[in-house]
């Protein structure tokens, strides 16, 4: 008998023992909405909505050298003419910036020893969600280019190299070609070619750059330029959906629910904070607690089922994940057509569309595909 007590408490048994656990456990879970609704009770609403205004101070910051057409792009960016524009090499002098609404566009000035930045700089690189780092295609890739780029990689902040002036090279190509040239000397994924002049990829490409590298800028660059809400929107769902994913997989029961319930709640202030809903405002905050509460009953069945995955032995604990973050992904889905319709979806119908999601982005998924869904954005 203490041999047996001994086998079960090491080795392969004490999966066993942890299994055990996880089913005592699940008996205490009572078999109702009250569990969730007294924990959506207990969400620190306060702390979750500075957070979101927090985040609506978030920055992109445009480097490079001097005369690489910064200001050009600060200024086909912005909209208007703000930033002081010359063919002299450094005109801009001190940090150019101006308020978009919350989001604060950076222009620094032009640098000319990439190892030795400016406080200048280094003020506009530390208030950076995303760093744009804009190279002289008419130049090619310089010694200084290289430098710059080594200097901002190691902030551990997202960069999005683009190459401008392309409309300058010869044949329609030529800013491909370069583009894929830079990038293979420093060693990236991509360069976007783009010119700054004529708009050429900047809405195209670079703005949806900025978006997919940081869901913080996609937060602020989709609440001023409606144009892209649904792709920052998506962006922000998919970050939430994937820490849902990885809290999910947490393998005790209910440890992670308060968790969930937390990502979930500032995942609908952001999609209203994104669709322009003042964040100082009693309605704004209303109308997310009514939508939270609409999606109750679903949430429910979904964490009842998750808490019940983490109790079966090899790869319960994915599962549940899996079902957490495919719960926050339909909440988040659910969110956005319910603030881009002008909020006037009814009850009903948002309990229906957060099921039909929901059964919709799981039907015939196992946790492995839902986690590679989730991950590459293909739920988009």
């Amino acid at each position: 008998m203490q041999g047996d007590a001994k086998n079960t408490s090491s080795g392969s048994n004490g999966f066993r023992t942890w299994r055990n656990l996880g089913i005592s456990a699940l008996k205490f879970i009572p078999a109702n909405m009250g569990m969730v609704q007294n924990f959506m009770k207990a969400v620190n609403w306060k702390q979750a909505h500075e957070e979101v205004l927090r985040g609506l101070n978030n920055t992109v910051v445009i480097v490079g050298q001097p005369n690489t057409g910064k200001s050009t792009l600060f200024n086909k960016l912005k909209g208007e003419v703000l930033s002081p524009v010359s063919a002299e090499a450094g005109t801009t002098r001190s940090l150019i910036r101006t308020d978009f609404g919350p989001f604060t566009l950076i222009d620094t000035p032009g640098i000319d020893s990439p190892a030795e930045l400016s406080d200048i700089t280094q003020s506009g690189l530390q208030q950076a969600s995303v760093i744009v780092l804009l190279i002289d295609g008419s130049k090619e890739l310089q010694a200084k280019d290289k430098e710059l780029y080594e200097v901002v990689s190691k902030l551990e902040k997202p960069v999005i190299i683009a190459v401008n002036k392309v409309d300058v090279l010869k044949g329609k190509q030529g800013g491909d070609r370069l583009a894929s040239e830079i990038a293979a000397m420093l060693d990236v994924p991509g360069v976007i070619p783009i010119s700054a002049k004529t708009g050429l990829n900047v809405v195209e490409e670079l703005i949806p750059g900025v978006i997919e590298a940081s869901p913080e800028a996609a937060l602020v660059i989709g609440r001023e330029l409606p144009y892209f809400r649904r792709q920052a929107a998506r962006r922000i769902i998919r970050n939430a959906a994937l820490l849902s994913l990885a809290a999910g997989i947490e393998p005790i029961p209910l440890v992670d629910i308060p968790i969930l319930l937390g990502l979930q709640v500032r995942l609908v202030l952001r999609i209203a904070a994104l669709y322009g809903e003042s964040m100082n405002s009693a309605e704004t905050m209303k109308h997310a607690r009514e939508l939270m509460a609409t999606m109750v009953g679903g949430l429910g069945m979904r964490y009842l089922a998750e808490q019940a995955a983490k109790a079966v032995p090899f790869g319960g604990d994915i599962v549940a994940g899996a079902i957490a973050g495919a719960a926050t992904w339909s909440i988040g889905e659910v969110a956005l057509e319910y603030y881009e319709g002008g909020k006037q979806i009814n009850i009903p119908h948002l309990r229906q569309l957060f099921n039909d999601v929901y059964r919709s982005f799981r039907k015939e998924r196992n946790a492995d595909e839902l986690r590679r869904r989730i991950s590459s954005g293909a739920g988009s």
